[in-house]
């Protein structure tokens, strides 16, 4: 990394210069270079306007997931304690690999036996860079979107890539 002070060629992510001892920690931060980027890295999750989720309790059969999930048109459903607080998701992927593997017949029981339990979360505050990180790293397509433990939303890849379709329009 070149001092902008004294034109040294430090290593990279030097966080100060070895010459002559400049501050250089500002210089290793991204910066946007168009509104796409700005917004993924500036924009709150909540700019997607998360979807209501759509919820079931633990004890549900998965008969009746499956059921809310063909009625509200939803790929993933929040399996939610009788406090409030998030157990869980229950997503398509889920009913597809997990169901799978027994003999028996899956449907009656509760659905807490396929979720996946203690799933990873976004609040509303992150950013839109720190979510699709999750998403990405994670492989997942869902993300509940939480507010002192108890589930406000959710937001999809699809949520995703709306918002990055309009501001790409708009340029």
């Amino acid at each position: 990394m070149i001092c902008p002070n004294c034109g040294h060629d430090n290593l990279p992510g030097a966080e100060e210069c070895s010459r002559c001892q400049q501050d250089m920690t500002q210089l290793d931060r991204p910066t946007a270079q168009d509104r796409v980027e700005r917004s993924l890295m500036e924009d709150p999750v909540s700019v997607l306007g998360p979807r209501t989720p759509v919820t079931v309790p633990p004890t549900a059969t998965v008969s009746l997931a499956l059921q809310v999930m063909l009625h509200s048109d939803v790929g993933a459903l929040l399996v939610v304690e009788a406090d409030g607080r998030l157990a869980g998701i229950f997503s398509e992927r889920d009913l597809l690999l997990k169901p799978a593997a027994l003999d028996e017949t899956f449907t009656g029981l509760p659905v807490r036996r396929f979720m996946t339990a203690d799933p990873e979360t976004v609040t509303p505050e992150d950013t839109l860079a720190f979510a699709l990180h999750k998403m990405d790293v994670g492989g997942y397509r869902h993300l509940p979107v939480v507010k002192d433990g108890k589930p406000t939303g959710v937001i999809s890849v699809r949520d995703m890539l709306r918002h990055i379709t309009r501001l790409c329009k708009e340029i």
